[in-house]
């Protein structure tokens, strides 16, 4: 049954589009405009969108404006309050940062004065040249290297208290601790590297976007600058020269709020425009911030000129349900939005989430459409997997040919095959807000990684390619707009899309459940099994509250391919066979932007403790356990299980190391042992 499906999927697939009809598909793809995205783009790269800024602001407003130039429905700016104190759930608001002037310069004597030689930093004209949360300040002082300067080891035999250091480790955090707080230093020079990959280092002009602390105990400034420039200062402090920095900075944070805009496009069925298909970005980000991520808020603003207009013209229907789009403040905008009007929470099916899609070939990007954790099952990511295909299908045959039914390459941009990657989950974006199990809402992820530019002053607008602009609109858009339409009349089409994608899940369980018994871990291959069976059957299930009158069943679909394999498990005995429940507030994953809700209620010292934390697995970190651990304590799952569902997710860890975080959480009233 599943094979035979398989292949009838597979050859109508050659044929014609997925799940909607080509009308709808021809219309999308004729009037997504990649160049329109680059021409919005354009302008918000020239802003400096720091959460809470004034620039933010002006952000917010040319999106409802360009909102409301398309025709969207109630489009405005939301606001929230932002003074350091109040929550939103485990998120404590930042404060809002804006800047007005900062300048770094090196001094030199003339006439027996100190004048200005050479400026280091300039915010008018490079506003990334200046740490985010930087305070204002008048210094004129020596500068010191102090290697990495996060630990204390780095500043024996060194005198920096008054004097400006110079660090290769981002400024805040270890550094603006034990620099400025223990040590007194003034200031800090920060020439941290960008997020690894293999062009780490490559190009020594780039300066990285800086952060110091946005709750510091001695607020302080920090300067950024290339390690070319810093490798020169270095060599200069190594044959014992002297060098004096001047900084001025005219900065600071304030009370504030965070702007969230946001439009709709109106459901047309009045028994389903109340459930909302929501795509999702993020609006704040140094100047440039191209990709990251002006890409993913001008495509969602293309996709909904595009939706608008068509329907408009009665060019497709309008879908059946309200889509409704948002630009907020990264992960703390989408938390104030969802813990300030929580009415909106209920309503909301699903979330197409876009970070960082326009990457052309000079980024060295490569396109991901990323699955939900497995926490969370939902059939949102087979629907985004089918377009993502088609695309990948349809590019690659007109780059290789010249010839294809949809091209959907840009007048302005390149033709090469899109060849989007299919991958699992990875966090670090508003979709951890949505999937977290607060909410638990689906979401499709789209994404470029790596990016050699990320965080730069090289993220610009000139690297932006309207051709993947155009292909993430279309991927995106068509999965937003047909979860928007869709009803009993995509069941079977949508199933047959599932069951695809179990297959292509069952061959990735086979090769990880033999993995598992070559290296004499029968047992994990249990713990393997048990969790991937209930995440194909929930998955199926996800369908549910999209098509809510149809009769369920499984039909059979779910298969155990891993039978055969002489499983045994052990049964669960003592603090395995507890079951947690997670408490109603706060709302959010546990670790969010300048605030870690775990840390700051547990203490530092003990979370660094944990086991887990600091546990490496086969596809995630400890950071990913963490969030995965807290997401599948349902009320259902006992310890072991949720150990299990873990270690099926990114490969086993002991137990112990599981159950003791899920104590640390219960000592701070996150969770609570279900009685």
């Amino acid at each position: 049954m599943i094979l035979q499906s398989f292949l009838v999927s597979v050859n109508a697939r050659a044929q014609q589009p997925p799940l909607l009809p080509e009308k709808t598909v021809s219309a999308l793809s004729q009037e997504l405009s990649g160049e329109t995205a680059k021409r919005n783009l354009e302008f918000l790269a020239r802003l400096h969108r720091q959460r809470g800024s004034r620039d933010f602001h002006t952000a917010a407003e040319f999106i409802v404006t360009r909102a409301r130039d398309y025709g969207l429905t109630d489009a405005h700016i939301e606001q929230f309050p932002a003074d350091g104190k109040i929550f939103y759930g485990t998120q404590r608001s930042r404060p809002a940062w804006d800047a007005d002037f900062a300048e770094l310069w090196e001094l030199g004597q003339k006439d027996g004065q100190w004048v200005p030689v050479e400026r280091l930093g300039d915010f008018q004209a490079m506003p990334v040249t200046l740490a985010e949360d930087s305070e204002s300040a008048d210094v004129t002082a020596d500068l010191i290297d102090v290697g990495s300067g996060t630990s204390e080891p780095d500043y024996a035999g060194k005198d920096v208290r008054g004097k400006i250091v110079l660090v290769s480790a981002q400024p805040g955090g270890e550094v603006e601790a034990l620099a400025v707080e223990k040590f007194g230093a003034a200031g800090i020079v920060s020439y941290v590297q960008n997020q690894p990959n293999a062009w780490q280092g490559e190009d020594d002009k780039l300066i990285r976007w800086g952060h110091l602390d946005s709750f510091p105990k001695t607020p302080t400034f920090a300067f950024m600058v290339s390690l070319r420039t810093a490798r020169a200062l270095r060599s200069r402090l190594s044959r014992g020269e002297a060098i004096r920095l001047h900084a001025v900075v005219k900065a600071g944070r304030h009370p504030g709020f965070y702007d969230v805009a946001t439009a709709v496009i109106p459901g047309a069925d009045p028994t389903l425009r109340s459930q909302e298909i929501v795509f999702s970005c993020h609006l704040d980000h140094e100047r440039p911030g191209a990709n990251d991520n002006a890409s993913g808020c001008v495509t969602i603003l293309e996709i909904a000129r595009t939706l608008q207009k068509l329907i408009a013209e009665d060019r497709i229907p309008r879908p059946a349900r309200t889509i409704r789009f948002v630009w907020p403040a990264e992960v703390e905008g989408t938390l104030a939005l969802l813990n300030g009007k929580p009415e909106l929470v209920p309503h909301i099916l699903a979330v197409v989430h876009m970070d960082m899609v326009g990457g052309g070939e000079v980024t060295k990007s490569i396109f991901h459409v990323t699955r939900a954790p497995m926490s969370l099952p939902t059939f949102l990511n087979d629907v985004a997997e089918a377009f993502g295909e088609f695309v990948n299908e349809q590019s690659y045959e007109f780059a290789a040919t010249g010839k294809a039914a949809y091209p959907l390459v840009a007048p302005e941009g390149s033709k090469q095959a899109l060849l989007a990657q299919f991958s699992e989950f990875t966090p670090g974006s508003d979709h951890d807000v949505y999937e977290c199990g607060s909410y638990r809402i689906p979401a499709i992820y789209l994404n470029d990684w790596p990016d050699r530019y990320i965080h730069t002053n090289f993220d610009a607008a000139a690297n932006i390619d309207p051709t993947k602009l155009l292909r993430a609109a279309f991927i995106g858009g068509a999965s937003g707009y047909f979860l928007a339409s869709m009803g009993e009349a995509e069941f079977e089409s949508v199933m047959s899309e599932i069951e695809i994608r179990h297959l292509q899940r069952s061959a990735t369980l086979l090769r990880r459940g033999y993995s598992l018994t070559a290296g004499n871990g029968v047992e994990e291959v249990g713990a393997l099994t048990q969790t991937t069976l209930l995440y194909e059957a929930q998955l199926i299930h996800s369908v549910e509250p999209f098509i809510p009158n149809r009769q369920w069943i499984d039909r059979g679909r779910v298969r155990n391919p891993l039978e055969g394999l002489g499983v045994v498990r052990k049964p669960p005995t003592g603090d395995a066979l507890l079951v947690f429940t997670r408490a109603v507030e706060p709302k959010g994953p546990l670790s969010v932007f300048g605030y870690d809700y775990f840390v700051d209620h547990y203490s530092a010292d003990r979370a660094r403790s944990l086991k887990v934390l600091g546990y490496e697995g086969l596809r995630g970190g400890g950071e990913d356990y963490a969030y995965e651990i807290l997401n599948f304590v349902d009320g259902k799952r006992n310890a072991q299980e949720v150990r299990d569902a873990v270690s099926a997710e990114y490969g086993p860890i002991p137990f112990d190391n599981v159950i003791e975080y899920l104590r640390a959480l219960e000592s701070i009233r996150i969770l609570q042992v279900k009685k």
